[in-house]
């Protein structure tokens, strides 16, 4: 490696540098004291967990995400956190044990083996929600509003927000007779939203005429909240669990549109993101100019199942750092320039004054000996200045 090579990162690794890393904290901050105000507790998991425990109930992708390590311990597999949200179900079914409902936040670094067009970077700061114990709609119009509040809080000011239910397709398949291969293919033809090839296999594997062309519809259904009046058509006669979930989204387009009258809702009922994870209501947050969603979640009930407490959940997560560049700003000026004091010089009461004011709040640069970069390149639009009367603050001219 040279030394031109040296300094190189990892593809999909990023630093943070200034001032980009101050607008992520100052972020942080207000995002975890929105949380705070509804009644959510933060955490922090670790790093770092045995594989059986972090890839509990998570499916494949997150395995292929994860990466893995021995712990020179125990000799046991280990994974680097990859995603924080099946770790704050095992902290509610095992480490806390709460009863009724539980509410949690955090905001955690994590490390992926790999990134997609939906995840971004390999190492994104995570900070989200989740709620555990209610099972009802209530929960999740609360989660919602946070990831529509989160979204507000971080300075976008125009929000599409795409509602899906998970259950829709999960019922129609299991009230077909698809083996395994047939399931594998139908779910794929609809994850890549291709009409044709739903219509092929489904007429080739599907004898039930009805339900073939209830699965053969379900790639049709997306766009506004007519797709909901739509899909009730076309359903007449589905099984109960698709009806359930159509009157669970249209609650929740109700709840959303009185709580943000401003956001643009969309529905597609055959989004299948999450699949493997998510039980019911699933969503997805975007803002103009980005090509990924900047806040996605919905409701994974059981996932505390294999700690031996099955819990209802639901909850969102959203990446800090492409959170943070909404409302990217030139670093403001506020500071103030002072002199550097060194023992045995005159200005005694120097450091006194300049100890009162960052203890009030003020941000004081001093000025070492020798440097060549002056007030304006550290920010600082003030300066301490001694006169007849003592140290005073003067604006920079």
């Amino acid at each position: 490696m040279t030394i031109a090579d040296r300094w190189l990162l990892p593809d999909g690794m990023d630093e943070v540098l200034p001032p980009q890393a101050t607008r992520m904290e100052e972020l942080r901050r207000a995002l975890l004291d929105l949380y705070c105000r509804w009644g959510y507790d933060l955490v922090m998991p670790p790093p770092v967990e045995f594989l059986d425990s972090l890839l509990t109930g998570t499916g494949t992708d997150l395995d292929l995400q994860t990466f893995k390590l021995t712990d020179q311990l125990t000799g046991r597999m280990m994974g680097a956190s990859a995603d924080v949200t099946p770790q704050v179900a095992r902290m509610d079914a095992h480490s806390l044990k709460r009863q009724g409902p539980a509410r949690f936040c955090y905001c955690n670094p994590v490390l992926r083996a790999k990134a997609d067009q939906h995840q971004g970077g390999r190492s994104p700061v995570q900070v989200g929600v989740e709620l555990f114990g209610h099972a009802g709609l209530e929960a999740d119009l609360e989660i919602l509003h946070l990831a529509l509040s989160s979204l507000t809080v971080a300075g976008a000011d125009e929000i599409h927000l795409a509602l899906g239910h998970i259950g829709i397709y999960r019922a129609l398949v299991q009230s077909v007779d698809l083996d395994d291969i047939g399931q594998r293919a139908l779910f794929e033809a609809i994850e890549r939203k291709s009409p044709g090839d739903v219509t092929t296999l489904v007429d080739g594997h599907v004898g039930d005429v009805q339900r073939a062309e209830l699965l053969k519809a379900l790639v049709t259904l997306h766009g506004g909240a007519d797709v909901l009046d739509e899909a009730r058509r076309l359903f007449d006669g589905a099984p109960t669990a698709v009806i359930e979930a159509l009157d669970q989204l249209q609650a929740l387009y109700r709840g959303v549109a009185e709580m943000y009258p401003g956001a643009t809702l969309y529905f597609d009922l055959a989004d299948l993101r999450g699949y493997q994870y998510h039980t019911g209501m699933t969503f997805a947050a975007y803002v103009p100019s980005y090509g990924q969603a900047l806040a996605k979640g919905g409701r994974y009930d059981d996932t505390g199942k294999a700690f031996g407490r099955a819990r209802p959940a639901t909850g969102f997560s959203m990446d800090l750092k492409l959170l943070a560049s909404l409302a990217e700003q030139p670093p403001i000026a506020d500071g103030i320039w002072a002199p550097v004091w060194e023992p045995g010089q005159a200005m005694q009461e120097l450091p006194e004054v300049i100890a009162r004011l960052r203890d009030a709040g003020e941000r004081v640069v001093q000025a070492l000996p020798g440097q060549s970069t002056g007030p304006e390149e550290h920010r600082c639009n003030r300066r301490l200045v001694s006169t007849e009367n003592g140290w005073q603050i003067f604006p920079l001219t």
